[in-house]
């Protein structure tokens, strides 16, 4: 039995989503429908013009392109459960299912957190070494750094999910979220999770600070070559773009490190189920305007193959 009876395991839980008003959920169900459109017309853009346009054959368009795929397994993992459960009104998750929602959930994410912070590397050695970028910034470095982001990021989810599959659940199994996320499963488990908790805290939070750290000061670095630059134009255009990619690594962080790196008795399931929607919905969403189809290179290539076409 689920639910409101007692049993000795769960096999399945229910989402409750992001609200349980019927009218509310059709308005969310066509909000999301549209975000989750848009995330994946924006990245599918950006993989099919790097892909295909000898011009954006550079380290830092290989770098989108890899965001651009994590961005769309991110949004991927979550938005179209949610949706299924709005249309079908049919709210349950088997625990296998839930397994797999949390495994790719946090990978997608830790590997976004690294490949920012790559990105950010990868601008720093631009502007502040452009004599050697070339040799810092080669082919195999590239594949090398992408490859790490992707093995670490899988590597991170698995520790944390593997520990939550040896989890007891029982008697309750309704979530007040709208998926399965690390903080409300370890709040609903009647094992003692103290290790999980642990792990979060170090594994994951080594991830996150460790990314943030090295984009921050890779960050400072840019600024300071920026202040370098005589002209006023130069620096506004120069300010301009690192202050979006700013805006956009603070708010995927900063909303990263308040849901997973404080005591997880301090979790809300009722309040704090409106954050990953930020990181883990809009930023995707957000990701190949603020990177990609601003740059004048990219629009020049979007340009070009709409003439062709």
């Amino acid at each position: 039995m689920m639910g409101r009876e007692n049993s000795t395991s769960v096999t399945e839980f229910i989402l409750l989503g992001l609200s349980s008003n019927p009218e509310e959920q059709l308005v969310l169900f066509g909000v999301f429908t549209a975000i989750y459109l848009v995330a994946l017309m924006g990245n599918m853009i950006i993989l099919l013009l790097v892909s295909l346009d000898s011009r954006l054959h550079t380290p830092m368009y290989f770098f989108l392109g890899n965001l651009s795929v994590v961005d769309i397994g991110y949004i991927s993992s979550t938005v179209p459960k949610m949706l299924a459960n709005y249309l079908l009104q049919d709210m349950s998750i088997s625990w296998t299912g839930c397994l797999l929602q949390t495994f790719f959930f946090i990978s997608f994410g830790g590997i976004e957190c690294l490949i920012l912070g790559v990105m950010a590397y990868d601008r720093y050695v631009a502007i502040c070494h452009p004599l050697h970028y070339c040799t810092f910034m080669s082919r195999r470095m590239c594949a090398l750094l992408a490859a790490a982001a992707w093995a670490i990021g899988f590597a991170n989810s698995a520790v944390h999910s593997c520990l939550m599959s040896i989890l007891s659940f029982c008697r309750v199994n309704i979530l007040r979220h709208f998926f399965c996320d690390i903080p409300p499963l370890l709040q609903l488990s009647c094992s003692d999770t103290r290790v999980n908790q642990a792990a979060t805290f170090a594994l994951g939070g080594g991830l996150v600070s460790g990314s943030l750290l090295g984009t921050l000061v890779s960050y400072v670095y840019i600024a300071l070559a920026i202040l370098r630059i005589r002209t006023r134009e130069g620096r506004l255009k120069a300010f301009s773009t690192c202050t979006s990619h700013l805006t956009v690594v603070s708010l995927y962080f900063g909303t990263i490190l308040f849901t997973y790196l404080r005591p997880n008795s301090t979790y809300s399931q009722e309040q704090d189920r409106a954050l990953p929607v930020l990181y883990g919905i809009i930023i995707p969403m957000l990701n190949p305007i603020i990177y990609s189809l601003r740059n004048k290179d990219v629009k020049g290539s979007l340009q070009k193959a709409l003439g062709r076409s």
